[in-house]
């Protein structure tokens, strides 16, 4: 006697084969998990050892020097090193300033030229302003150290 097996067993067996397989299929399909990654900053150009050098990070050209990601602040010296921690891949710009004042902003003389030092990842320069958000942005798809010297 040949052992077969009952249409009730066969057709509880097929649903389960499918459902574990189409379960591999979909976790197979899953995007790997971001790695964290650190940005480090040394910046350079400071007049002085008084007050900070303050750094503020940008995700995204919408929110281009008005909306900011991340910012962070050290004392002000010759070499100043700022890192980003735990950052995921992507494009990002950077803008520093030394507020030699420790007043928290960029002073400007009276027809608005900036007296502080100030820098942008990539070097950018504006023309009659602040650099466009494709002058400065930077891939980021590895832990990078660069190197910024204030205008």
């Amino acid at each position: 006697m040949s052992q077969r097996s009952s249409p009730r067993t066969r057709h509880f067996a097929m649903p389960a084969v499918l459902a574990v397989a189409a379960l591999a299929a979909g976790l197979a399909a899953m995007p790997a998990p971001a790695h964290a990654l650190d940005l480090t900053v040394e910046v350079t150009g400071s007049r002085s050892d008084r007050g900070f050098v303050s750094a503020a990070l940008y995700s995204e050209a919408t929110g281009w020097l008005k909306q900011t990601m991340r910012a962070d602040r050290v004392a002000a010296g010759p070499r100043a090193v700022i890192v980003f921690r735990d950052l995921p891949a992507g494009t990002y710009a950077l803008a520093v300033m030394h507020d030699e004042n420790g007043n928290g902003q960029l002073d400007r003389n009276v027809v608005g030229v900036p007296t502080e030092p100030y820098g942008f990842s990539r070097d950018a320069r504006g023309v009659f302003g602040p650099p466009k958000w494709e002058d400065a942005v930077l891939m980021l798809d590895a832990s990078v150290a660069l190197q910024l010297k204030m205008q």
